[in-house]
């Protein structure tokens, strides 16, 4: 007899969501001029320092709650966000990295297709994905020089991130604390059957699983 021991962990993903908005609020910030650009390395820092850190928690809990698909984008977010973050630090203020846009506009494929997957069972998360996705690619647009108006519409862009994540983290919170979708979270499929399905139905598959199958 072969037993799979499994250990109950709370749900990762209201804290990507919360501090996946953050970050994009406070980005846009920096983006449509709210705060003066000689400011910009303090709000680099607060990125770095805080949104960083809670993004790659995030994403490691999502991989111990066997989400794959969760725990690849929230690591691969929060890699990105420390990585521009850092790069921003030694550039001039205020204007265009052509490094910058080569990173992010390779990064909106790979976010695209997070994306495609995740719209199979969670279209929430999915909606996430596509907008952070987009703003990567007007960012990345813009840090090619091709216009400043490009880093307005990022901002905003990023301003709805911001309330969609707030949305986003606080239905999954309230679903948390009360077992049971409450606020819309529009699941489907296998995501669906993860809340309203019985324990038996959801534990057959873990023998298939990475992690309990001799190779991944």
């Amino acid at each position: 007899m072969t037993r799979i021991v499994l250990r109950p962990i709370a749900s990762p993903l209201p804290l990507g969501f919360f501090a996946l908005g953050i970050g994009s609020v406070v980005l846009s910030s920096l983006q449509l001029g709210w705060v003066p650009t000689g400011q910009s390395g303090m709000l680099l820092l607060l990125v770095l320092i805080f949104v960083v850190p809670l993004q790659f928690v995030a994403g490691l809990f999502a991989f111990l709650a066997r989400d794959a698909g969760a725990g690849t984008a929230l690591l691969l977010l929060g890699a990105a966000w420390a990585g521009t973050s850092v790069t921003s630090l030694d550039s001039p203020p205020g204007r265009p990295v052509a490094t910058q846009a080569v990173f992010l506009l390779a990064l909106v494929p790979f976010v695209l297709a997070l994306a495609a997957a995740a719209a199979l069972a969670k279209p929430l998360f999915a909606g996430l994905l596509t907008l952070t996705a987009l703003r990567f690619g007007l960012t990345g647009l813009y840090e090619a020089s091709l216009g400043s108006a490009l880093q307005v519409t990022a901002g905003w862009t990023g301003i709805a991130i911001g309330v969609y994540a707030l949305y986003g983290g606080l239905a999954l919170l309230v679903e948390d604390g009360k077992q049971r979708t409450v606020l819309p979270l529009f699941r489907r499929g296998a995501a669906r059957r993860s809340i309203e399905g019985d324990l038996r139905e959801q534990l057959t598959p873990a023998q298939q699983e990475a992690g309990v199958r001799h190779q991944l």
